[in-house]
This record gives C-alpha cells, structure tokens and sequence, in this order.
C-alpha cells in the first residue's frame, strides 16, 4: 500500500538537465524524512539530497549548486532538479522516505524502485 515511484530518468550528455519526479501513495504532508538517494555498481547507497526537519535542504558537496531538492505536499510529491549534469552523476537514483508504521509498530523506510540516469559523451 505504501508505495513510492520515481520517474524522469534518462539517458543526458555532460551539460544536460533532468527533473526526476517522486509520486508517494500516501500523504506526505507530515512527513519530514524524505530525500534522493543515488547508487551505482561496487558502489554504497548515498545520500544525494534530504530535506532537514526544519524544512531546509541538504546536499551532497558532489551535487550542491548543481541539484535541487523540492516537495509539493498537496500533490504528494518529491523533485530533484539536475543541472550540469556530469558523467560521475550516472547512477540509479531512489526516492526514500521513513516513517512510525503504526501496524508493525516500527520506524520503517521506504523506497522506490529507482530510476536511471545515464551521463555520457
């Protein structure tokens, strides 16, 4: 039932933009733990853009100044604005969100099935 889906992944040259778009079947309207994550092969998960519990955003210094994080709550929605995008940003990027699940009684995290993009000469 808790399902997060990205989309806007592609295949870009050096210089490119994308807008990677993450729809939530849920309300995501009090939720603070949100954000991009990015990974590649032989390569650890990593953080790409969060938002902080006071609602401002946190960038990796690899995509700061480059990359925008932004939410549209009405519309259950997270974006990740790329620009200058570079052949070291190639990677499957997921949306991940975590929450109190009240029918497990846990604090569980929930991700997307991931998206693909693919910079290259």
């Amino acid at each position: 039932q808790v399902q997060l889906v990205e989309s806007g992944g592609g295949s870009v040259h050096p210089g490119e933009s994308l807008r990677l778009s993450c729809v939530a079947s849920f309300g995501i309207f009090y939720i603070n733990d949100m954000g991009w994550y990015r990974e590649t092969p032989g390569k650890q998960r990593e953080l790409v853009a969060k938002f902080a519990p006071d609602g401002a955003t946190k960038y990796a210094d690899s995509v700061k100044g480059r990359f925008t994080i932004s939410r549209d709550n009405a519309e259950n929605t997270m974006d990740l604005q790329m620009t200058n995008l570079k052949p070291e940003d190639t990677a499957v990027y997921y949306c991940n969100t975590g929450f109190w699940n009240t029918a497990s009684q846990t604090y569980r995290r929930y991700w997307g099935q991931g998206t693909h993009v693919t910079v290259s000469s």
